[in-house]
């Protein structure tokens, strides 16, 4: 079974985001999804051939996690978007928020710090399946970072290709417009 990438077309036109970036972000999100499936082709090939003792196997293998990893946080990202939702003050999130981060507040400027960390990768609000606790993580590529029993419930991508086009070097611009822009409906729904 192959992935198909999924249209986000609807977010061209939102607040802050210019058609050329978005375009060009969802190229990338579509290379990714390319990408899944060529490993996923190579690797059950490799597998029927009894080929899985050759190195190539292992890079493709440990390829596919970042290559899936790439579509499935853009997928998580694209869909958090579109700012056609407001934050619903007395849903379960803010009240989860409030009760981990003490204020919707100290959540966002969490949110923010680590958005503006040096480097590439993703801010993502995790919720952990075991205890309910939800925090901010970095995640650094795409692979690297994730904590394992827990669900993206906020996903921003932090790489230049979300920024640069439109932001330069101002971080700090994007991320205001990315939480202006943020679906809280589909953001509620992700938590358990």
């Amino acid at each position: 079974m192959a992935y198909v990438a999924k249209d986000y077309s609807s977010l061209i036109g939102i607040e802050g985001f210019s058609e050329t970036l978005l375009k060009n972000h969802f190229t990338l999100y579509q290379g990714y999804v390319t990408n899944v499936n060529k490993l996923a082709d190579s690797l059950a090939g490799m597998l029927k051939e009894g080929k899985t003792g050759a190195p190539e196997y292992s890079e493709l293998k440990r390829r596919m996690g970042f290559e899936f990893d790439g579509m499935r946080l853009h997928e998580y990202y694209f869909e958090n978007l579109s700012g056609k939702a407001l934050l619903d003050k007395s849903g379960r999130l803010v009240k989860k928020i409030i009760g981990v981060f003490g204020s919707y507040d100290a959540w966002e400027q969490d949110f923010k710090a680590t958005g503006s960390m040096r480097g590439i990768g993703w801010v993502v609000l995790y919720q952990d399946n075991i205890n309910g606790w939800l925090f901010n993580q970095w995640i650094n590529e795409h692979e690297v970072g994730h904590f394992a029993g827990c669900a993206p419930i906020l996903v921003m991508d932090v790489f230049e290709h979300a920024f640069l086009t439109d932001y330069g070097l101002k971080r700090p611009s994007y991320i205001e417009a990315f939480l202006k822009n943020i679906n809280w409906a589909v953001v509620e729904q992700r938590i358990k």
